[in-house]
């Protein structure tokens, strides 16, 4: 057990009090006084000469002494602690002191203010601060000096967090499967854990708790946003309006093309087509009127053509039977001429006779010497043969050629006699057949008399209405075509315009239909976060089942330590919830919940007699108010009291031997 006792402790200069000693030997001492003489000054120079804080762990507290609107009554001075321990049985001396600077520049005639500083010293010689520091902290740590020495801190200074902390540091820790496997509850809680520390996922689940809620709570807030948005379609027909957009649309196009056909003239082909079209229908109509009689009239009319017919061929056979007449009667004659010639050419011949040329041949043609006189009659006897038989073959071929032409002639005529006996009885047929056509036109005059005319039908009488209205309108589109086109703009854009309005109410449908699309996701996101709540709370439920039954079991453990304090460790929530807590609690009333000083000071002295033992340390005990107590439960512990004494208007100390000698 290391033991650190108070032999004497000097405050000079230190908040308001100018000279103390508390000179006590590592005794029990009692400090009187009456409120504001100092007595908690006294603690507060014991800890700020350790760790440079007051018995508050403030650090930033006044040392120096103050006047009654708060000024510093007196500069430079020195404010010092000196204290005087025994520690595990050898004496040391640590002191420390905290002083104004002031510094003279050159040429200045006074001091001047530049902050200040605090000197260390230990068994009289003086160290830095580090020294000093680490000096301290090897004999006993800020945390555990603060636990130990004052009966207060455990319960009024240290954060629930730390206390449990501390309770089970001392008492001992249970491992997390042992906790589990104690509790068949939790078995599904190391896979929810995955590796994280039980704390750090309850911050996690915390966190992520409140950030649900907070969406949650959001949430019908931003769903009735959207359906306050959402537009209004209860007199509106969608189908309706799709319906009636495809007609203005039809219309639209119509017109466009209208447009079109008028400012490239089209408009005017179109009415033209109609006219021809009228015209037909006008035709059909005739027609049917006249269907009958026509019939007949374009039945003798085709019987009158044929007979025409007729009459013509029977006219050209004669015209061609005549032109043959002619032609034969131009070869006859021609034929008789040439016989008649060949026969003058025949009697000529009979009167040819041989002439020999006297002096002919008679001579040699090569030597040009005279041939004898029977080669010479050869020679004429020969010649007078040659032409008697040229002669012959003349007239043989004269008197061919004569029978010949004569026989032809014959034949043209009596062809000739032929075709005149055919034009006569063409002639009587011809009579015959226009005394028919005659009367067939006659016939057919009467016929074609005899149709109806339509102009009387009222239905022709329509079309024919038509026909002028549509060859007046264009006329009007040629000499109005701007006027026409701007007419159908107008109905263009106004068509436009009626479709733009239905468009901007059908659109309303799409704004409903994503409104409630959007408020279906915010539904079944506020059903994803309400499911991941509950996952959450589970998972904080066996949490708090862990920390309700770690602390369970730790609970008769950790009370066992200790004679009056007893500890709750977790508290049960209106919704069945665990809320941890380290409630420190003496025969059932909490620390801060109603404990007189008394227990509170005897709770705290049993606790630090506890974390003493555990700890293996003993260090003075300053117990503020102690006239609370008239009995003070027993500790190894030097203990100091700080007692409110109204007769004591200064300071008086008591130690045990002072009690004694009393």
């Amino acid at each position: 057990m290391n033991r650190i006792e108070l032999e004497r402790m000097a405050l000079r200069n230190f908040k308001g009090i100018k000279e103390f000693v508390l000179t006590i030997n590592g005794g029990h001492a009692a400090v009187y006084g009456d409120n504001a003489t100092g007595k908690t000054t006294i603690f507060d120079g014991f800890t700020w000469l350790f760790f440079g804080k007051d018995s508050q762990n403030k650090a930033d507290f006044e040392i120096k002494g103050l006047d009654g609107i708060g000024k510093v009554l007196q500069h430079k001075l020195e404010h010092e602690v000196e204290g005087v321990f025994l520690i595990n049985g050898r004496r040391r001396t640590f002191r420390r002191v905290y002083a104004e600077k002031w510094t003279k520049k050159r040429g200045s005639a006074t001091d001047a203010f530049e902050g200040h500083e605090t000197s260390y010293f230990i068994d009289g010689v003086p160290v830095k601060k580090g020294e000093y520091t680490t000096e301290v902290d090897s004999l006993i740590k800020e945390d555990l000096f603060k636990l130990l020495t004052s009966q207060a801190y455990f319960n009024e200074q240290l954060k629930k967090e730390e206390r449990r902390k501390t309770l089970l540091e001392v008492c001992g820790d249970l491992s997390d499967a042992e906790v589990i496997y104690g509790n068949k509850k939790l078995e599904l809680l190391p896979a929810i854990l995955g590796g994280r520390e039980l704390d750090a996922h309850k911050k996690v689940v915390a966190a992520r708790c409140a950030v649900i809620n907070k969406e949650i709570k959001e949430l019908p807030v931003r769903i009735s946003e959207v359906q306050r948005q959402m537009p209004d379609v209860a007199e509106l027909d969608e189908e309706s309006l799709k319906e009636d957009i495809g007609t203005l649309r039809g219309r639209i196009e119509a017109r466009e093309a209208e447009l079109s056909r008028i400012l490239s003239g089209g408009e005017i082909a179109v009415k033209e087509k109609r006219l021809r079209e009228i015209e037909s229908e006008l035709l059909d109509i005739k027609g049917r009127l006249q269907s009958d009689v026509l019939g007949k009239v374009s039945i003798k009319r085709d019987e009158v053509n044929r007979m025409h017919v007729e009459v013509d061929k029977y006219r050209r056979t004669i015209e061609d039977k005549k032109q043959r007449i002619v032609q034969n009667e131009r070869m006859a004659e021609s034929r008789r001429r040439d016989a008649d010639e060949l026969r003058k050419e025949f009697a000529e011949l009979k009167n040819l006779t041989f002439e020999h040329l006297e002096g002919h041949d008679v001579n040699c043609p090569v030597c040009g010497q005279s041939l004898p006189e029977e080669q010479v009659q050869a020679t004429h006897d020969k010649a007078e043969a040659d032409f008697n038989r040229k002669l012959a073959e003349r007239k043989e071929r004269i008197n061919a050629s004569g029978k010949v032409a004569v026989a032809e002639a014959q034949k043209f005529e009596d062809e000739i006699s032929r075709l005149q006996g055919e034009i006569t009885s063409l002639k009587d047929a011809l009579g015959l057949l226009e005394t028919e056509v005659t009367a067939a036109d006659a016939e057919l005059t009467d016929l074609r008399a005899g149709v109806k005319d339509p102009a009387a039908d009222p239905e022709y009488a329509a079309k024919q209405g038509e026909t002028t209205a549509v060859q007046q309108q264009i006329e009007q589109l040629r000499y109005s075509a701007q006027t026409a086109a701007g007419t159908v703009r107008e109905e263009i854009r106004r068509l436009r315009d009626e479709v733009a309005e239905m468009e901007q109410d059908r659109a309303k449908f799409d704004g409903v239909r994503k409104a409630e699309a959007r408020v279906s996701e915010l539904e079944k996101q506020e059903r994803e976060l309400a499911a991941e709540y509950e996952r959450l709370q589970h998972e904080l439920y066996l949490c708090e089942e862990f920390t309700k039954t770690k602390v369970s079991m730790l609970d008769a453990k950790i009370n066992s330590k200790f004679k009056l304090a007893r500890f709750r460790l977790f508290e049960e929530q209106i919704n069945g919830g665990l809320k941890e807590v380290c409630d420190t609690l003496y025969k059932g009333v909490p620390y801060d919940g109603g404990l007189n000083n008394a227990a509170r000071i005897n709770v705290g002295l049993d606790i630090i007699n506890t974390l003493g033992n555990h700890y293996g340390f003993s260090a003075p005990i300053f117990v503020d108010n102690a006239e609370a107590v008239t009995r003070l439960i027993g500790t190894d512990a030097q203990v100091i009291q700080l007692v409110v004494s109204e007769a004591d208007k200064r300071l008086r100390v008591e130690t045990a031997a002072i009690q004694e000698a009393i």
